[in-house]
């Protein structure tokens, strides 16, 4: 298939984008380059070394022989570049990761909140509208989040794959209806995310748009079997207080020999997915889009849930490291259930990639590798969900036995 990767230089579209191409797709990555962009902004690197993205698609070329396409392009804002590149293109699909994927960024300041609806929001609408007016039949598939059911809401009930059958009253009895899922957004990056949700029913039913919605639990991991192919083809290792997802930070933070830092009493359950997953299920959802007519297909892309804490105490258990608890910069309950359906990946043929010990050590090898380009200044987790909310400060001032660190930004 030609394939356009929306955000295909991020965490999750640069490890998909080499893996699609290796498939033997022909790929093209629709980037603005936002992400480099908020290293700088947050004065922070990627642990591992990020080269500039015509680099990477050099040295994939040079690995495997393959073209990537590239095109700068902000997609919230130039809408007649995206139509344009649609009709000139003819994507049989369009994989879109183009949307500020952090909560705690999200909620950093009033400008974050501001950037995160209008980049979000925006690029999924100019998406759908530019695929109506083109006339274009990609299918789409939009990564989502398991942050639209929210955490607790369902108390022990198993969360269903986007919709609910619920019963209405009515003065002649109850109406069954198939509903989404209600929303219950814990911070402005998840509510964008709900948002899209809407616009996709919408543009499904109106104008017969294929898209599948995947609501993916927390990645892990760092590197997928093309990544390691050569240096320049590494992918991220976010590791600060506003990128970093949760068990990469603990493996980090493990190998500098800094505390795990739980912010909060960790009795927070979260869905967890291994970034090889991440990109297999990208493909299985290219592979099996819904027909014209019909609703958006909603799957729930994740293969394990755990508690924060229980996590903190595993690597604690392989590692060593001592667990500090921290206050909690997020408005949200100190514990929760959740307990999550993923049949349809399952029947689609997901084998799942579940934690062990051996992929644990990868990571915590690689953050071993780049310690020295650790910035202990922003590990904390700082940017809080109400002003005067309490943080800690920094747990340690500089790695053991690491050089002098160079000036953050350098990759960017």
């Amino acid at each position: 298939m030609r394939v356009l990767v929306l955000g295909g230089d991020g965490f999750c579209g640069w490890p998909t984008s080499l893996y699609l191409s290796d498939r033997g797709h022909d790929i093209t990555i629709l980037d603005n380059l936002s992400r480099r962009k908020i290293d700088i902004d947050l004065e922070v690197d990627s642990l591992t070394p990020i080269v500039p993205l015509g680099d990477r698609i050099k040295a994939w070329r040079a690995v495997s022989g393959r073209d990537i396409g590239f095109v700068h392009v902000d997609l919230a804002t130039e809408y007649d570049r995206l139509a344009a590149l649609l009709t000139e293109l003819q994507p049989d699909a369009v994989v879109h990761f183009a949307e500020q994927r952090a909560a705690p960024y999200s909620m950093r300041s009033q400008q974050t909140k501001r950037y995160t609806v209008d980049n979000n929001v925006r690029a999924t609408h100019n998406l759908l509208t530019a695929l109506t007016d083109t006339g274009v039949q990609a299918a789409v598939v939009h990564l989502g989040t398991m942050g639209v059911y929210g955490y607790g809401w369902s108390g022990s009930a198993p969360i269903p794959e986007g919709y609910l059958t619920v019963k209405v009253p009515t003065p002649d009895g109850d109406l069954e209806r198939e509903i989404l899922h209600p929303a219950n957004p814990g911070s402005v990056y998840h509510m964008t995310k709900t948002l899209d949700q809407l616009l996709f029913a919408f543009y499904a039913k109106n104008d017969g748009l294929r898209i599948t919605d995947l609501h993916q639990g927390i990645v892990w991991g760092t590197q997928t079997n093309q990544t390691i192919g050569d240096e320049r083809l590494i992918n991220r290792f976010d590791y600060d207080g506003d990128y970093g997802t949760v068990l990469n930070r603990f493996l980090m933070q493990a190998a500098i020999g800094h505390p795990l830092t739980v912010h909060g009493t960790g009795g927070q359950t979260r869905a967890f997915i291994h970034i090889k997953d991440t990109v297999r299920c990208i493909e299985i959802a290219l592979s099996n889009p819904p027909q014209a007519g019909e609703k958006p297909l909603v799957l729930n892309q994740m293969t394990e849930t755990h508690r924060v804490l229980d996590l903190a105490k595993l690597i604690s258990d392989i590692t060593g490291a001592d667990i500090a608890y921290l206050p909690n910069p997020r408005r949200e309950a100190e514990e929760n259930e959740l307990i999550v359906r993923n049949d349809q990946f399952l029947a689609l043929g997901l084998e799942p990639t579940t934690l062990s010990e051996g992929l644990l050590s990868e990571v915590t090898d690689i953050a071993d590798r780049y310690r020295h380009r650790a910035d202990l200044r922003k590990i904390i987790a700082r940017s809080v969900w109400k002003a005067g909310m309490e943080t800690s400060d920094d747990l340690m001032t500089e790695v053991a036995g690491a050089p002098a660190r160079s000036a953050p930004g350098g990759e960017a």
